[in-house]
């Protein structure tokens, strides 16, 4: 529906944008920082993390540029393996030292930060000892991390993340490392359940450490639609988004496992195991906030007994109909929506999914939400003038903001929106081949150049948005 007297955005809203640790900042073997298990197994046709954007060396440079396009906030990611470089233990100076002059110069500058403590960046050496996440080893370690940063920054950050998509994590293997050894499905649940019970306690050490800020999850979430109006596909979408979203925020608000999901992985002997005072942890730590990820939505159909298991395999160059999509026997499998345009990269592009995703959440959970991540890559060149003219991020930008909007007034506590990404970085699977920022980073994945800073027209465009707190995106937005 549409509202004849639209709300507008509220007058504290953060407007953002957003980076992680192992895309932007680059010295990945400098002043201390030793390898993550992203540093290890980027994907090697493009560029590795040695430098990226630069940003560790740039960030005063950069965050004149968050300046000026008007950001009232920022959400980045800190090094796990910068700040301790042997996963616990001694804490690198240097690393911490790193994250207090970049939270002070945001605020300096009038910029809040919003902090991500986990984005898929594991000290490789944890890894290589006890097998990372695969290991209840790994809580302690993870606890006694959000310690130093606690004790070092709670003073200076009031809004914080534990763990950045721990959904996709497990729907695209790549983010992870897995035992060849083990069947893959029953190491998902047993990894989930481990860092479930981490990111639980992380949220009670924070609440004994910074009483006054607040803390939640980031959840990447699609909806899931069914290809068709046959009953199989309408039970199919929604066992979809309990195996992919439910299971994660029913266990991060309400601290228990979905019952039809638990009886899928008693029935298939892939529980994880659950030891004392695990569920109790849990339970105690509802979070203030949701914060989601959100790209695209997905159709899904019902899928046989008989077919073959199969994870996502993305499409990862830009030649487009090259994914493959999830196949899970029983349940579902995913398919291609032939309502929506697709980018290069064979994402589907739908704004009325995001309002969609927003209510539903909301509906369940009563909660205040925050979007960490929204945006759209694609390849993009200098012109001879040093523009970039991106009319197709502003246009996927726009629309998806009168969807937050109209989410709003539906009653939805949306209370910042954080576009991925502020400036260009490396794309996890595509290098800088895809471009996601508003500030277009002079390099490619073979030639470093001279790494310089351009403004593309979507930065001008969202500064006027967020002058006017939206308003600018509200005006004549078209019936829905």
């Amino acid at each position: 529906m549409r509202y004849k007297k639209p709300k507008a955005f509220p007058d504290n809203f953060l407007w953002a944008a957003a980076t992680s640790a192992y895309q932007f900042e680059g010295a990945y073997l400098e002043d201390g920082k030793t390898m993550s298990i992203v540093d290890a197994n980027i994907n090697e046709n493009y560029t590795n993390t040695s430098i990226t954007s630069d940003h560790y060396h740039r960030f005063k440079e950069d965050i004149k540029l968050m300046k000026e396009l008007g950001m009232k906030a920022y959400r980045f990611s800190i090094s796990w393996s910068r700040v301790l470089p042997n996963g616990r233990g001694e804490v690198n100076e240097k690393g911490i030292n790193f994250y207090k002059e970049l939270v002070k110069e945001l605020k300096d500058n009038d910029i809040e930060p919003l902090a991500t403590i986990y984005h898929f960046d594991l000290p490789l050496c944890l890894q290589e000892e006890y097998g990372g996440w695969s290991s209840r080893e790994v809580i302690d370690d993870f606890v006694y991390y959000c310690e130093v940063l606690f004790k070092n920054l709670g003073e200076d950050i009031k809004y914080w993340f534990t763990i950045n998509e721990q959904s996709n994590m497990f729907l695209l293997p790549y983010l992870m490392v897995f035992n060849s050894e083990i069947p893959l499905e029953k190491q998902k649940y047993e990894m989930n359940h481990i860092m479930m019970v981490a990111h639980a306690k992380a949220i009670k050490l924070f609440r004994e450490m910074v009483p006054s800020g607040k803390i939640g999850p980031a959840i990447g979430i699609s909806p899931n639609y069914p290809k068709s109006c046959k009953p199989e596909d309408i039970q199919a979408a929604k066992e979809a988004d309990d195996f992919r979203t439910y299971l994660f925020t029913d266990l991060y608000v309400h601290g228990c496992y979905r019952e039809n999901v638990w009886r899928y992985m008693e029935e298939n002997n892939i529980e994880p195991t659950i030891e004392d005072g695990d569920m109790e942890s849990i339970v105690a730590a509802k979070p203030d906030f949701l914060g989601i990820n959100y790209y695209q939505s997905r159709v899904v159909e019902y899928a046989p007994e008989d077919i073959e298991n199969r994870d996502v395999i993305l499409n990862t160059d830009g030649k487009s109909g090259t994914t493959s999509f999830e196949v899970n026997p029983g349940l579902y499998k995913g398919d291609s929506n032939p309502f929506l345009e697709k980018t290069e990269w064979d994402w589907e592009v739908d704004p009325i999914g995001l309002r969609v995703v927003l209510n539903e959440l909301n509906d369940r959970y009563h909660l205040p939400i925050i979007i960490t991540e929204n945006g759209i890559g694609g390849i993009e060149n200098l012109t001879e003038e040093n523009k970039v003219n991106d009319e197709y991020r502003i246009n996927y930008l726009k629309s998806h903001l009168k969807q937050c909007n109209l989410a709003i007034n539906d009653g939805v506590n949306l209370f910042g929106y954080c576009p991925w990404s502020f400036m260009d970085l490396l794309s996890t699977t595509s290098g800088f081949r895809k471009r996601y920022g508003f500030v277009y980073v002079n390099r490619t994945d073979k030639d470093l150049k001279d790494l310089k800073r351009y403004k593309k027209d979507s930065f001008y465009w969202y500064k006027e948005v967020i002058e006017t707190n939206g308003q600018s995106v509200i005006e004549n937005s078209e019936k829905v």
